[in-house]
């Protein structure tokens, strides 16, 4: 397998901690819940994507590149760990932010974005974000540059190759404590690097739990459309003989609510029970509506009490104060 002879810029804090979440497994009267502390990668307040922005970074290098252009919405998680990566490997970082506001307030991640010293550049709606890094792309080009362009959320196969890598680490931790996890709970987007990493990784380790997806943007057909394959791309890639089929991938996209980024009562709650049980701070957008998923399931019995379970927690805390009102509303119930 090409996995360990890949280029990796040291970024991440490896291994991220595994820990036993007793307390809020208690307050659920649910399976033991161990959270795989991805949040705690250590790039520019961590996350998910950090594990993927080594790799990317280190192909950046060795193509010689001087600037990174990446994209995302204006509050992204990923555009936040990539003009940190940047700087760190000496780039420039040009980030391609879509918004319906064509000036959003400065709060979250776009106030660290431009604490980062990226270039930021707004566009309306995400159908426009590919076309503008082009552009961008062609004008550096023509002025003497060497743009590195990095698509939503890093998803290549180089990028979810990282969690190919994630999912033999948490294997190992798992095997070191004798722990029999039958479910790893994550985020599943229509970006869909973190999911079809994990996903082929399990495979690669011979299936040792079931990967779950929760969708929180878009259905599981269009999800699934994204993910399987991405996972078979990122296995060619590493040269390895497994392919996923759509019956390996499950997403659930009960938990979506009205759209991405928009917080349903159930994310609100969830957000509210991690912090006040196990301390531990969940956003909006992301891993609040994952960890209300895997409430869901518990609650309804679809996870027994004998069970364990990990919820993967990719981070995303800074975009907590840009939601702060909500935030505060349920906080107030």
């Amino acid at each position: 397998m090409r996995l360990p002879s890949l280029p990796r810029w040291p970024l991440a804090h490896l291994p991220t901690p595994l820990e036993d979440a007793r307390n809020l497994s208690a307050a659920l009267d649910g399976p033991r819940i161990l959270i795989k502390r991805d949040d705690l990668t250590g790039l520019a307040l961590g996350g998910n994507k950090t594990r993927k922005l080594e790799y990317l970074i280190a192909d950046a290098w060795e193509q010689g590149a001087t600037v990174i252009i990446t994209t995302g919405a204006a509050q992204s998680n990923h555009c936040r760990q990539a003009a940190a990566a940047a700087r760190i490997a000496g780039m420039r970082c040009i980030l391609v932010l879509s918004s319906a506001d064509a000036d959003p307030p400065a709060q979250g991640n776009l106030l660290l974005d431009y604490l980062l010293g990226a270039e930021v550049h707004f566009v309306r709606d995400r159908s426009e974000r590919q076309p503008e890094m082009e552009r961008i792309a062609e004008e550096l080009r023509r002025q003497g540059e060497r743009p590195y362009i990095i698509p939503t959320g890093g998803s290549t196969p180089l990028g979810a190759s990282a969690y190919v890598a994630a999912a033999f680490e948490l294997t190992q931790q798992l095997i070191a404590n004798s722990w029999d996890v039958s479910r790893v709970y994550v985020t599943s987007s229509t970006s869909g690097g973190t999911h079809a990493g994990l996903a082929l990784g399990a495979r690669l380790c011979g299936d040792p739990f079931q990967v779950v997806g929760i969708g929180i943007e878009a259905d599981a057909a269009a999800i699934r459309d994204v993910v399987l394959p991405l996972a078979n791309a990122t296995a060619e890639f590493l040269g390895v003989d497994a392919r996923l089929g759509p019956d390996d991938l499950c997403i659930d996209d009960r938990y979506v609510g009205l759209g991405y980024g928009i917080p349903t009562a159930e994310c609100l709650e969830a957000i509210k029970l991690a912090a006040q049980t196990e301390g531990l701070l969940l956003d909006p957008v992301y891993t609040g509506k994952t960890l209300a998923g895997m409430i869901d399931h518990i609650r309804h019995g679809e996870i027994g009490r004998e069970e364990t379970v990990v919820f993967i927690h990719t981070g995303g805390a800074p975009a907590l104060f840009a939601q702060a009102d909500a935030l505060l509303a349920s906080l107030k119930h």
